[in-house]
């Protein structure tokens, strides 16, 4: 019986040990690899990534984080439910997409900017289409992962 409790205790104490080590690399992580996702955001612009890859990236550093303390916690990281960002994003690709269309262009046709930003290269509709997409894709995976990791 003494033999179990210590065995307990050992597990208990290498369970707390490793998720120290798991928090304290998800709080170095987030923010890199949020980062990280607008990097590869605003690199998809000319070269691969984009939207998609970016707002992945920024889908899995929260998982990180679910997974290093809960998904409650990492819920209190936004100030609404991450349902709320894919109405937002679809907006925003909805507003990139028709406004060509009032500049007497065709619908989902680039505009551009005339000054270039020195970080982020040449600004246009595309750009905020990408952003649109980020959003959407962090709200639909992070709804997705929170619904389950709360029902199972």
């Amino acid at each position: 019986m003494a033999k179990d409790n210590k065995e307990d205790l050992e597990k208990k104490s290498v369970l707390k040990l490793q998720n120290t080590f798991l928090r304290t690399a998800a709080d170095y992580l987030l923010p890199l690899l949020l980062l990280f996702s607008v990097f590869v955001l605003l690199r998809g612009h000319y070269l691969p990534g984009g939207g998609f890859v970016g707002g992945l990236i920024a889908s899995i550093a929260f998982v990180l984080h679910s997974f290093a303390y809960s998904t409650r916690e990492t819920k209190q990281l936004f100030k609404r439910d991450p349902f709320f960002l894919i109405p937002v994003g679809l907006s925003l690709t909805f507003i990139s997409a028709i406004l060509p269309a009032f500049a007497g262009q065709n619908f989902m046709s680039a505009l551009w900017f005339a000054e270039s930003l020195e970080v982020i290269g040449s600004v246009g509709s595309a750009l905020f289409f990408d952003v649109g997409v980020y959003i959407v894709v962090v709200g639909v995976v992070l709804t997705i992962l929170f619904t389950i990791s709360e029902n199972v």
